[in-house]
């Protein structure tokens, strides 16, 4: 289980609260570790389904075969989801925040089936978001790994928070 714990940060009466940080989680530095989650022949055979994306490299066992990698390999947008889903909870104390894109995304390794991955997340930035009165935007850079503690991904997730 996740062990990143939230805590809120409450405001002193007369700040200014539209440029407070609420939430540790929000404060650049802030660190963590996902739960690990093992991608499965079904999670390529699914997501390879629902994307229309059936190349040979994913769907293709004996043709895989052939390939650089010599075995199938996972879909980099399977990978991405699968991360992006390790990092939320639905503990309403840590507030409202939605997924506004991502930056510098990045496939480095190929994922297997059998592969475990986890991500380590870091808050890069957080600031007032400069199109939308009360929100924050925060950044965080998300190191994606295996069990081998490769990083098979890396990218920049944008997040805006919404005011209380």
């Amino acid at each position: 289980m996740d062990e990143r714990r939230v805590k809120t940060i409450f405001y002193r009466k007369g700040e200014n609260m539209s440029d407070q940080i609420a939430y540790e989680c929000d404060e650049v530095g802030y660190k963590y570790k996902t739960r690990g989650r093992t991608i499965g022949e079904s999670d390529i055979i699914f997501h390879g389904g629902q994307t229309g994306d059936l190349f040979p490299a994913h769907m293709d066992a004996e043709a895989a075969k052939k390939s650089v990698y010599k075995q199938r390999i996972a879909h980099g947008t399977l990978t991405l989801s699968i991360a992006m889903g390790l990092k939320y909870d639905t503990d309403p104390a840590k507030g409202v925040r939605i997924s506004y894109g991502y930056d510098r995304l990045r496939f480095l390794k190929p994922v297997f089936i059998g592969d475990t991955i986890f991500a380590n997340v870091e808050v890069a930035s957080s600031e007032m978001d400069p199109k939308r009165a009360g929100f924050r935007r925060v950044v965080e850079t998300m190191d994606v790994k295996n069990q081998r503690d490769e990083t098979v991904l890396a990218v920049q997730h944008i997040l805006v928070r919404f005011p209380e």
